[in-house]
């Protein structure tokens, strides 16, 4: 048995070391060049905060901040609604269940550099929708939202909705499916109407999934970066610009290893934040369930 435990320990060895170093040291590297002057190359200085109070005065930063509020807002509400409509239609026992399960998660399936570059395609006012509908006899016709500046970020919303909304869909699907049909039987008797009962009884009883969907979704808010390269590469100007791709630009671009080593940091806060009140919440009901 000892053996057996000294093996099992010997299997695990490689990946605990790959944890510890390319991720633990990598996040504590990180952390220590935020507090640095770093430019090109990282320095073994220390300037405690000022890096961070940099990129708290950066107009750049802070409207890629906003971007990313109005982003975050709109997509997961926009995908935890067109997710949980399309799970309720499926659950009807339609024909083709299957097929549409497919059709409605292969969005997901696809990388995000190819959804921004389809939906760059749709909406690009000389070749996509807008051109095709003034063929068509529409001549006034206008849908130029990803030129717009002021309009634009909401054409990265519809995109990622159009990806992410198969995902919810699948996870709230597997909530309904849990559900016992005795329930629904119960509600039929007393006559109350369907709406009802999904509004009262069963998104109630899917909070656990309701959870982890809003939590899955809301990671991917933080990092959304390929959609908006592969769009609008953050434009026009610096009007669809997202965190991820300001720190990206000041580590390659402009050379500022300090100043994106800050966002990564405020980043990496943003994501622990939003995890840990699901973790705390799963922690609690194990604690629950084992007494």
């Amino acid at each position: 048995m000892k053996r057996r435990g000294l093996a099992a320990w010997g299997a695990l060895l490689p990946l605990a070391l790959i944890v510890c170093v390319g991720y633990v040291g990598t996040v504590l590297w990180t952390v220590r060049t935020s507090l640095s002057s770093s430019r090109t190359f990282p320095r073994d200085d220390f300037v405690g905060l000022q890096q961070f109070e940099r990129l708290l005065e950066s107009d750049r930063w802070m409207h890629a901040i906003h971007n990313l509020a109005i982003y975050g807002v709109l997509y997961i509400v926009a995908a935890m609604l067109l997710g949980f409509l399309l799970a309720v239609f499926i659950d009807q026992k339609v024909r083709g269940e299957g097929l549409l399960r497919t059709a409605f998660l292969y969005p997901y399936a696809m990388s995000f550099v190819a959804t921004g570059l389809v939906w760059q395609w749709v909406l690009n006012p000389d070749s996509g929708l807008q051109h095709a509908m003034q063929q068509l006899g529409w001549s006034s016709f206008q849908f130029d939202w990803i030129v717009d500046q002021d309009m634009v970020i909401y054409t990265v919303v519809i995109a990622g909705t159009w990806q992410g909304a198969g995902l919810v869909m699948a996870l709230m699907l597997a909530g309904l499916r849990g559900i016992d049909e005795e329930i629904w039987k119960a509600a039929r008797l007393d006559g109350i109407p369907t709406w009802r009962v999904y509004l009262s009884i069963v998104l109630p009883m899917m909070a656990p999934t309701l959870a982890t969907v809003f939590t899955l979704l809301a990671v991917g808010v933080v990092k959304v970066f390929d959609t908006v390269v592969a769009m609008t590469q953050g434009g026009p100007g610096n009007a669809s610009d997202v965190p991820a791709k300001f720190i990206m630009d000041h580590l390659f671009a402009r050379a500022n290893l300090g100043l994106a080593s800050a966002g990564a940091v405020m980043l990496l806060l943003t994501v622990l934040a939003l995890i840990a009140p699901l973790v705390y919440m799963r922690s609690r009901q194990k604690t629950q369930g084992g007494h």
